[in-house]
């Protein structure tokens, strides 16, 4: 289809919303915006523009886009038809229907949306479910639909539908068949980096020679948390997400694991843990990746230096340069807006140890007594070397958001 006249349309305009829509302003590849906010938004469509262009972590719209001397970007506001210009590009904002079977998608010639609210992620509800379903968007007119979260299907045992997938830029992109997939998750911001953290090193020594990986992300703070202490709600059970993420550091779980498999088939035969850490800042966070891996006969020892070699050598041949690798000593604030980057490694801070792991046969559960009788010890001592890996993420607008907007075109090239 030619991009000319081209929609896009956002539904939801919090973190994710907003910045996919300086993305995609920046980008310039769609001719219109669509978002959809569902609710009446200040007093006027001049505080959603007051909204559209300031932001505490990325600065003005219009210095980010142009740099520091730029004039203001956002013109033309009608509040009547809910549309304002910015940088040029026509935006238009829906305000009146949540449910996304309601949304008018087709009226305003929306083919493609993404949805960025978090709250419609099970692709097996219809369309038409009181609570809403990310299958309504199609339903109101859309031909695709990219959930910028992974999929959760409530009811145990229900398979993912035939016309639903998930995706990772740079890892399994491929997977995505416009005849038949209507519906993808592009995954999270976590397991965005963690891809591309584990996919090198199963290339380099294989999914067979890597025991076990556990992994922790130091992640900032989200808008699901709370700024001063709050009484939870009935029902909920987890009552760390209602202290002050002003003033703690929050212990929270993370879906990564389970996505990763999805996107990495590997991974099943991978013992994995992931979890999560929450810290009072507002954007960029670190995956610390923790390896076991068993050495080789034929190959010299794996030191912190092959580690680093391997995600050099995969950095300099990522055509999309989604993998990162720095010898710098960076913070969580140098990542912030890094130009679509899955990763950054921090180089200088791989480390790794070299220990036989001892292994009784005996107390294997089904393994054969006749193999155990001829064996003079049962005692199997083997090399293995644990890899510690630190892997940094801008969990909004660098990382994610921009390959976010790379999975939006390659989709919208196929329309």
């Amino acid at each position: 289809m030619n991009e000319d006249h081209l929609k896009i349309g956002i539904n939801g305009f919090g973190r994710i919303g907003k910045l996919s829509l300086w993305h995609h302003v920046g980008r310039r590849y769609f001719s219109e915006i669509v978002v959809n906010i569902g609710r009446q938004a200040g007093t006027s469509l001049a505080d959603i523009a007051h909204y559209v262009e300031r932001d505490s972590t990325y600065g003005p719209l219009h210095a980010f886009l142009h740099g520091h001397q730029a004039e203001p970007v956002v013109k033309d506001l009608d509040e009547s038809s809910g549309t304002m210009i910015v940088d040029g590009i026509p935006v238009r904002f829906l305000r009146n229907a949540r449910a996304p079977h309601l949304i008018d998608w087709k009226e305003n010639g929306v083919r493609l949306v993404i949805d960025t609210t978090g709250q419609f992620l099970d692709p097996s509800l219809p369309p038409e479910h009181p609570k809403g379903s990310i299958r309504g968007h199609l339903e109101a007119g859309a031909k695709k639909v990219i959930a910028s979260a992974p999929f959760k299907i409530k009811e145990e045992g229900v398979p993912m539908p035939d016309d639903a997938i998930t995706t990772v830029m740079g890892i399994n992109a491929n997977d995505y068949d416009p005849r038949r997939h209507r519906i993808i998750s592009n995954a999270s911001c976590t397991t965005t980096c963690l891809a591309h953290m584990m996919k090198p090193l199963i290339n380099a020594f294989g999914a067979k020679r890597i025991l076990s990986a556990s992994m922790a992300t130091v992640h900032s703070a989200t808008g699901s948390q709370q700024v001063l202490d709050r009484l939870p709600k009935s029902g909920k059970t987890d009552l760390r997400k209602n202290r002050s993420i002003l003033n703690n550091i929050i212990l929270t779980s993370t879906g990564a694991a389970k996505a990763l498999r999805l996107v990495i088939p590997e991974m099943e035969h991978i013992g994995f843990i992931a979890e999560s850490v929450r810290v009072p800042i507002s954007s960029g966070s670190l995956i610390i990746l923790v390896l076991s891996i068993q050495e080789s006969p034929s190959e010299d020892l794996i030191r912190r230096e092959v580690i680093n070699n391997v995600y050099e050598q995969a950095a300099q041949l990522d055509p999309n340069k989604y993998l990162k690798f720095s010898k710098k000593q960076n913070v969580s604030g140098d990542i912030l807006g890094t130009p679509r980057a899955a990763t950054v490694i921090e180089g200088d801070e791989t480390h790794t140890r070299t220990a036989d792991l001892s292994l009784d046969l005996s107390g294997i559960p089904g393994f054969p007594k006749k193999v155990l009788a001829n064996l003079k010890d049962t005692v199997v001592r083997a090399p293995v070397t644990q890899a510690v890996i630190y892997g940094w993420y801008d969990n909004e607008m660098g990382s994610y958001v921009n390959m976010l907007g790379d999975r939006t075109i390659t989709i919208a090239e196929n329309l």
